[in-house]
Formats: structure tokens, C-alpha cells, sequence
């Protein structure tokens, strides 16, 4: 069962045409990844998404009715919910601030300060620090935890490995792993190609705005990847689709 649905959406950045007739459908629980070098549209597809964006033309749907003319404030109410690329926190107010600040939105949920705290422990003593002072794991464990406080039907993630180290990814990412096996509907940017097809059900890379490749994660080779990310596949005349 679809519960979002992309209908030939396109979106635009004055004369420049980011997103190109982009359709696509993510179904309740899954995990999607999207990959694609910079300048492929990724980022103005999830803000478009999110209604930080206007969409040009095409249609989003949520559990079947068209969200595509809502703003943001009013797509978060909907359920859909964007950790934007860079974390964006507010740095003078504490954790727990931020994470009440998520649950604004108003929507009924399992999502409270503590079962966030049991996906991300490492908040637990950070509970009252201001943001401004955590580490960038910290940063971002608080984004998706004040993300979560809003109870999505669809979590987008943008960049999450963006500015951290090794270490610290390998972390938030196994903090994610529960949340992904849990049930929660995802779409996730992400540069790491072997991190991506290893965490996702669907893969989707974009080149020059458009899907050049889509299909399950465990039947997609790197190379196929690789191919579609760099446009080597449509250079060759390859069938791009899986």
C-alpha cells in the first residue's frame, strides 16, 4: 500500500529546472534511499516534498489526498516530517526544547521526550544542554528525534552522514536501524552508495533532476549504480530501470 504517491512532479529554481517530471511511490514501512551526485535534484526534490518548495507542476500525494498546494506548517500537520540538510537546530534553546518544539504540530502519536531518548540514549545527559553546544551527532540525533516528535507518516532525512565522522555516523545510523526496523515509512538522501544500498529496501538514484534508476536495493549492483550516478548507463544506451 502506497502512502506516498509522486505524480510527474517538477520543480524549478527561477529558469533552472531541478526537478523533472519525477514520479514515483513509497509504500507504509519502507525505507527509501536516494542517491545521485551533486546538482541531481535531490535536495529541491525533498524540500519539495516538505512544501519548502513549490512544486511547478505534477501532484504529491499522502495516503491519496494531494498535499502539493500545502505549505509547509500545514504538511508537517498532514505527516510529512524533513530533517533538513545541515540539521538547522535552534541553538539557543536546550534538547528537550527542541524536541517539544516538534510536537507543535499537534498530531496524535506514540512519539514523546522519552521513547526518542530510548532510539537516541546519548540525548540522556544532553537533555538540558543547549543545542548550540552539542557535537554534530548530537546535533543531529536531536533533529530526527524533534522530527519524530511531530508522529510522521513519512520521515525524510537529508544528508545525515553531511559533516560527521566516520565514527559518528556509524552511530546515528545504528541508532536508526530500530527505527527503520520498526515500521516507520523513510526516504533518505545519502552519499554513502554501500550505506545506502545496505540500509534500504528501494533505491532511487537522480541525475540532471530526472530517475535514471529505481528498483529493490538487494537486486541493484553497485556497478548499476555507479552507471546511473554518473550517467555512464543512458551514455551506453542501458536499460536503467530494475
Amino acid at each position: 500500500m502506497s502512502i506516498l504517491d509522486i505524480q510527474n512532479l517538477t520543480a524549478r529554481h527561477g529558469l533552472l529546472e531541478a526537478v523533472r517530471g519525477v514520479s514515483f511511490s513509497v509504500s507504509k514501512g519502507e525505507t527509501l534511499a536516494l542517491v545521485g551526485a551533486n546538482g541531481a535534484g535531490k535536495t529541491t526534490l525533498l524540500r519539495t516534498l516538505a512544501g519548502g518548495h513549490a512544486a511547478a507542476g505534477g501532484k504529491i500525494l499522502l495516503n491519496g489526498e494531494d498535499v502539493t498546494a500545502l505549505p509547509s506548517h500545514k504538511r508537517v500537520r498532514a505527516g510529512i516530517a524533513l530533517v533538513p540538510e545541515g540539521r538547522r537546530m535552534f541553538a539557543s534553546m536546550t534538547v528537550r526544547e527542541n524536541l517539544l518544539l516538534g510536537a507543535e504540530a499537534g498530531r496524535k502519536g506514540d512519539w514523546s521526550v522519552e521513547r526518542v531518548l530510548d532510539i537516541f540514549p546519548n540525548l540522556q545527559k544532553r537533555l538540558h544542554s543547549k543545542t548550540g553546544h552539542l557535537s554534530g551527532g548530537e546535533q543531529q540525533a536531536t533533529a530526527i528525534g524533534r522530527a519524530l516528535m511531530s508522529n510522521p507518516d513519512v520521515l525524510i532525512l537529508d544528508e545525515v552522514s553531511l559533516g560527521l565522522s566516520p565514527l559518528i555516523v556509524d552511530r546515528v545510523y545504528a541508532s536508526l536501524d530500530g527505527l527503520m526496523k520498526s515500521g516507520t515509512t523513510i526516504i533518505l538522501v545519502e552519499q554513502d552508495l554501500t550505506r545506502a544500498m545496505r540500509v534500504a529496501d528501494r533505491l532511487l538514484c537522480m541525475l540532471e533532476g530526472r530517475v535514471v534508476l529505481e528498483g529493490p536495493a538487494a537486486s541493484l549492483t553497485r556497478d548499476q549504480v555507479t552507471d546511473a550516478y554518473f550517467g555512464l548507463g543512458r551514455a551506453h544506451g542501458k536499460e536503467m530501470h530494475a
